[in-house]
């Protein structure tokens, strides 16, 4: 222990521990704590010295009086499991520890009532910025119900009529690539097992998926859609695989990519010799199932992190990110897809 002393067992260390150890004031030591200027380096690195020793811990509340900052973001997102979601907050969270913040999330349903109580109540508490992820269309979110805070959005660009920035991923150059790439096989058309119509990534990654066709001037059958799950996605596979005519899928992710391949297996459509699919996301189990899947990887963790960069920027008055940053993807490719068949049987499909 610094100088010898010895603190109470059990006692957890205060300020006044870290200054009669470090032979400074108080004062001193919260300028050393809230990174205020005027301190001799040589104090400053015994005092750090002082606080590493004992493991004390600035008193969170008292420090945002000092600084009138709490050191806390909001993250406002709806409550899921999926993979998407769940990756994109822990890497909401890994970035903020990294920049010395920590994290309070306040969960939404599927409304627009519902995520603005959720920004509320994230207000109330005093945070400094808020990391919104709101992944909907036309469920009348009125952006101008959102407080004047500094705010960043994950995922959908609806902040930019308030001037606050979004990061997300290339969405349509993920879908280009992965029509492109199952076009380049031989397929005469990719079907496309599509996300949720009232959600933002779906129906880019749809309207990208189309745009590629018609480019291609291949075919385009209208979409089967999903929510997002195994489940929907098995049960649009049963579908999708009763149409011989059916040889190439594009899952809007990799959750129900993988559905729909259990439905062609047990349909008898061999993958990829009968039926390719690629889905989109790169999930971490993607590519250990029985049959690996080509997907369209998105860096989750490196979005989230330019997205809390930029907030904590205009937090701290530093300049940051503006308009819309998108993150660029990559195809990769595994062994649930392959060349076209080499003669196409009679069916429904194209």
């Amino acid at each position: 222990m610094a100088d010898g002393v010895q603190l109470g067992v059990g006692r957890q260390p205060v300020m006044a521990d870290v200054a009669r150890l470090a032979g400074v004031s108080q004062k001193t030591v919260s300028r050393v704590v809230n990174g205020a200027p005027n301190v001799r380096q040589a104090v400053r690195e015994r005092v750090q010295r002082t606080i590493a020793e004992i493991g004390y811990r600035p008193n969170a509340a008292a420090r945002a009086l000092v600084t009138q900052q709490s050191r806390v973001l909001g993250v406002a997102m709806p409550g899921t499991t999926d993979y998407g979601p769940s990756a994109q907050l822990f890497g909401v969270e890994t970035a903020a520890w990294d920049l010395g913040y920590s994290v309070v999330v306040a969960s939404a349903t599927p409304s627009a009532e519902s995520f603005a109580s959720a920004v509320g109540r994230l207000v109330d508490q005093g945070v400094d910025g808020l990391v919104l992820s709101y992944p909907y269309v036309d469920h009348g979110l009125s952006v101008r119900d959102l407080r004047r805070i500094p705010a960043v959005n994950v995922g959908e660009a609806l902040l930019e009529d308030l001037g606050w920035p979004s990061a997300t991923v290339d969405q349509e150059d993920g879908a280009r690539q992965a029509v492109e790439h199952l076009l380049g096989l031989g397929h005469r058309t990719v079907h496309h097992l599509a996300g949720p119509a009232d959600q933002g990534a779906a129906v880019r990654r749809a309207a990208a998926w189309r745009e590629a066709l018609v480019r291609a001037g291949a075919p385009v059958v209208e979409p089967l859609a999903g929510d997002w799950s195994a489940r929907s996605g098995y049960e649009v596979g049963r579908r999708l695989a009763a149409d011989p005519g059916v040889t190439a899928v594009f899952a809007a992710n990799d959750q129900m990519a993988v559905g729909a391949m259990r439905a062609f297996l047990e349909a008898g459509r061999e993958v990829p010799a009968d039926v390719s699919l690629v889905g989109f996301d790169d999930a971490p189990d993607s590519a250990y199932q029985v049959i690996p899947l080509t997907t369209v990887r998105q860096d989750v963790a490196a979005v989230s992190r330019r997205a809390v960069t930029a907030l904590v920027a205009s937090i701290e008055g530093r300049a940051g990110l503006r308009g819309t940053l998108r993150h660029p993807v990559s195809l990769v490719v595994r062994a649930s897809s392959g060349p076209a068949p080499a003669r196409h049987p009679a069916g429904h499909g194209p």
